[in-house]
């Protein structure tokens, strides 16, 4: 096939591009180039798609298929107007912040989005209802040849927000040190890895499913992410366990972000953030690799990065210690 990626030099679109490229497929990536090199074999078209003249240098050809991952509806909407006619198969990337409410385990596509921003270039207050205008934007062009995949978190090797290997990368950096682990095991947690979410999007360019689908990895109970974390870490140190009320009275972030609980989640409302359906996109064709091996993977890419390093999700060594010190008063 003839797949264009639009991005292409990070995470997602470059792992799309690795595997298409090892299908035998030829693959032009649209970017800026500043995320990154393109995979090895690919065509890269450097160029600021903020400018009107953005997708002039893309070879005027038919496309078998387009992959768009931007939350930006001006930019989409340009690529739409580029390509759309062009393209036999069209896959746009959004996400789970698309749904207006979180607060039901096992929902699924049927759930009410949030009203679509009529912004071109939105601010990161308004992701969610960005990611709907570009939903609605690549319906009204591509419709009947469109998949939309909405996202939950994504995890694995490349994985830019630290966030997936946050436990596991804690493990491994500390193995004898007391650990720090929310007291809330049956917490949900989901995580789908960036090479079984790509190699399905191909999958469906190639069959030429069309749809909407949530595509979340499966739900595991966070005390389980916690042992299998730990076991693959090769921690052996003492845990210890945090309430819930008294982590939420010390305002630890949740989730993500500098000093964050990785991946914890209790704020009202959330109760079905990580626990989405995600029939509709197996009974598609997605599968998922087991858990233990997306975080050996996670960690060796942790290991590449710098387990020491300063990171975007996940405790510091610093403010985890802080933190056992004062629960043990």
């Amino acid at each position: 096939m003839e797949i264009l990626i639009l991005g292409g030099t990070a995470f997602l679109g470059r792992e799309l591009a690795a595997q298409a490229l090892a299908r035998g497929h030829s693959v032009t990536c649209l970017a800026r180039g500043e995320s990154g090199a393109v995979a090895d074999g690919a065509t890269l078209v450097a160029t600021d798609r903020g400018r009107p003249e953005a997708y002039d240098a893309v070879p005027q050809r038919e496309w078998d298929a387009v992959f768009e991952v931007s939350w930006q509806p001006g930019f989409v909407k340009g690529a739409l107007a580029a390509f759309g006619a062009r393209a036999k198969h069209w896959t746009y990337v959004s996400s789970a912040n698309a749904y207006l409410k979180y607060d039901t385990p096992g929902a699924d596509e049927t759930a009410v989005l949030r009203e679509p921003t009529e912004l071109d270039e939105a601010d990161r207050e308004l992701y969610g209802e960005a990611k709907v205008a570009c939903e609605v934007a690549s319906q009204e062009a591509v419709g009947d040849r469109l998949v939309i995949a909405r996202a939950g978190l994504i995890g694995g090797p490349g994985d830019p927000s630290d966030r997936a290997g946050a436990w596991v990368a804690r493990a491994a950096r500390a193995p004898h040190e007391p650990m720090l682990v929310p007291d809330t095991p049956e917490l949900a947690t989901a995580v789908i890895d960036v090479r079984d979410l790509a190699g399905w999007l191909l999958d469906n360019a190639t069959a030429g499913r069309t749809g909407t689908y949530d595509t979340f990895g499966p739900v595991v109970p966070f005390g389980e992410w916690i042992e299998l974390a730990r076991e693959v870490g090769g921690h052996t140190g003492p845990v210890v366990l945090a309430p819930r009320e008294w982590l939420e009275e010390q305002k630890v972030e949740q989730y993500m972000g500098p000093d964050s609980l990785a991946m914890w989640i209790t704020e009202p409302g959330y109760e079905g953030w990580s626990s989405r359906s995600g029939a509709a996109a197996l009974a598609a064709g997605l599968t998922h690799r087991p858990r233990r091996e997306l975080l050996v993977d996670a960690l060796a890419w942790e290991r590449e990065l710098g387990l020491e390093r300063e990171r975007r999700a996940g405790l510091s060594d610093g403010k985890e210690k802080e933190l056992i010190a004062s629960l043990s008063q």
